[in-house]
């Protein structure tokens, strides 16, 4: 399996479906728009290819605060349903570990949404050893 970094507006079409599993609000008229936003932001797309598709997606910020130190966040880390169970998103986990030990990153985060549907994302998470460090707590406005 080979993790491609999105490079071309070819590639972050390819990862729509994908980014979509996971984010199903964002639109097919949203999705270009949205994508570009956030990569401008100061994040990466990354993929595992499978049968023409973008099997697996993770996005991923890097940066520095106080609280980190030099960090990783992964702000999406997504699936196709017909690939689930083949280690995608493992390999993308990995990917990601080898970036920040290669950077000299202090840590790796993610937040996770709770409920029934995450126990799969959530035993992976844990298998890489990520630990439960806090709640997250948010205020709409």
């Amino acid at each position: 399996m080979i993790v491609r970094v999105a490079e071309t507006e070819q590639d972050i079409l390819m990862c729509r479906s994908a980014i979509q599993a996971l984010r199903p609000s964002l639109t097919d008229e949203l999705y270009n728009e949205a994508v570009r936003l956030t990569l401008e932001d100061n994040r990466q797309l990354i993929f595992v290819e499978s049968e023409g598709e973008a099997a697996a997606v993770a996005v991923f910020e890097t940066g520095y605060n106080l609280f980190r130190g030099k960090y990783i966040y992964i702000d999406d880390l997504s699936t196709l349903p017909a690939h689930r169970g083949k280690g995608y998103a493992g390999v993308l986990l990995d990917w990601i570990f080898d970036l920040a030990k290669k950077g000299n990153f202090d840590e790796i985060h993610l937040d996770s949404g709770v409920n029934e549907a995450r126990t799969d994302a959530h035993r992976l998470y844990l298998n890489k050893r990520f630990q439960v460090a806090s709640l997250h707590f948010v205020a709409k406005v």
